[in-house]
């Protein structure tokens, strides 16, 4: 037989060996998808079953107008946890969005490459620290002795304190989010700017930083959106107490911290007081949602594509 015939004859199983094979690739790849697909509708469906139940026994009007959260008294307002909420959550935004972006900036327009190499891990190391760790930083050094030196009438679990943890925990977020976007800018168009006569931050901030606004916004909503749902920092160092207040020196709780609280094994199974949890968290799985929607119809509206 000549060697012409045998390999003529290998090549069908050759085939349907890599038919096999991209069929189970296709088979794996599909069930990962599936779980990922199921878990979120699994998570999604459990939330909504227990929240049904807490609406029936609780007017949604007054859980999305009162000003008072105490379960045990039958006051449901959900006000204070959202304002406690959003008050750590824009705190950590003021401290972490402006840092971010200059660091995302220094390193994408002024770092040279060694220092670059450097300043990426560290900021990967940042962005590994255990937010119980922050937690504990927050209380016992910012709030000790910061917050509390600088304004000595705040409490010791004060807004304050959780906001700077947090917003160091998502400035490794903003800085990589914002310097891939600006890397993702050409060349040519720093080139012409530098033709043109401007100055190296001149071209960082009105070529780059605005050719690049719709990746840096992007990362913006989603690091808010980690801030949001933050619990460990929020638990140790905000306090566990639902006021309606913006004053960042005053205790408050979240809706992250409500839910550790109430988790803790003490709330009988199947009360009105457990299904709180779930209550609340729809509505900061509601809140999270929105904001990553936002984020992603800000990358579809403003998005520049190079060629």
């Amino acid at each position: 037989m000549s060697s012409t015939s045998r390999i003529r004859r290998d090549r069908p199983l050759e085939a349907r060996l890599r038919r096999g094979r991209e069929t189970a690739v296709h088979g794996i790849l599909f069930l990962c998808a599936f779980i990922s697909v199921f878990t979120t509708v699994a998570i999604i469906a459990t939330l909504l079953q227990e929240t049904v139940g807490f609406f029936q026994e609780v007017s949604i009007i007054d859980f999305l107008t009162g000003t008072a959260w105490f379960p045990g008294a039958g006051q449901f307002g959900i006000l204070p946890l959202l304002s406690g909420t959003l008050l750590v959550a824009a705190g950590a935004a003021i401290i972490a969005l402006p840092v971010g972006l200059a660091t995302a900036i220094f390193l994408s327009e002024y770092a040279p490459a060694w220092l670059r190499g450097v300043v990426k891990p560290v900021l990967e190391i940042l962005a590994g620290i255990p937010t119980v760790v922050l937690g504990f930083f927050a209380l016992t050094f910012l709030s000790r002795e910061i917050v509390q030196t600088l304004f000595p009438d705040a409490k010791l679990f004060n807004a304050a304190s959780a906001s700077i943890a947090v917003g160091i925990m998502i400035i490794p977020m903003v800085s990589s989010l914002s310097a891939d976007a600006m890397s993702a800018v050409p060349r040519s168009l720093r080139e012409g700017a530098f033709a043109l006569g401007a100055t190296k931050f001149e071209v960082a901030r009105r070529v780059v930083v605005p050719a690049a606004l719709s990746g840096i916004v992007a990362s913006f909503i989603l690091a808010i959106s980690r801030a949001i749902g933050e619990t460990m920092i929020v638990t140790l160092a905000a306090g566990a107490t639902p006021n309606l207040t913006w004053d960042p020196l005053e205790s408050v709780q979240t809706m992250t911290a409500y839910i550790v609280q109430v988790s803790l094994g003490d709330t009988a199974q199947g009360s009105l007081e457990f299904k709180t949890i779930f209550a609340v968290g729809m509505s900061l799985f509601l809140l999270t949602l929105a904001m990553n929607v936002a984020s992603q119809f800000l990358l579809q509206r403003f998005r520049e594509v190079y060629e």
